[in-house]
């Protein structure tokens, strides 16, 4: 038997596996039994891995002379500071492209959210490291629209 507490949408639950044969599961939640059916997808947590044994190192030997410094590398492509949408809506229009240069507060792109158009603004100089949004799309808020390195 199995004793979990949940919290789901700000609510609590309070759940006992009393037991698992097969796909069946015998559940109570929060004092009301349930007979429930586990899905294929549903698969339980693996073990947890055994450590190796621990195996002799063998000294490392001293270099001759010090080895050269790595070049710095070079920073991947979407890299920078990430414009994000500020509310769910759709892209009405993308205003840049990729390396292309801005200033703070230049026009990105224009969401419409409840009948109203929102223009998406740089916070930073910058060039536009990567565009993550096209024209028509669907949004949520937090969304990533763009990068500016």
């Amino acid at each position: 038997m199995s004793q979990y507490k949940f919290s789901i949408n700000g609510k609590a639950y309070e759940v006992t596996v009393n037991s698992v044969e097969g796909s069946n599961a015998s559940v109570n939640v929060n004092g009301v039994d349930y007979d429930v059916q586990i899905e294929s997808g549903a698969k339980p947590a693996p073990a947890a891995p055994k450590a190796p044994a621990p195996v002799a190192e063998k000294a490392p030997e001293a270099p001759s002379k010090p080895a050269p410094a790595p070049a710095p590398a070079a920073a991947p492509s979407g890299a920078g500071k990430k414009i994000v949408s500020p509310l769910p809506g759709v892209i009405i229009d993308v205003c840049v492209k990729e390396g292309d240069s801005v200033k703070r507060g230049a026009k990105i792109a224009v969401i419409e959210a409840m009948k109203m158009e929102n223009d998406i603004l740089a916070e930073a100089d910058g060039t536009i490291s990567a565009i993550y949004i096209k024209k028509g799309d669907s949004v949520l808020e937090g969304a990533d629209i763009a990068s500016i390195a």
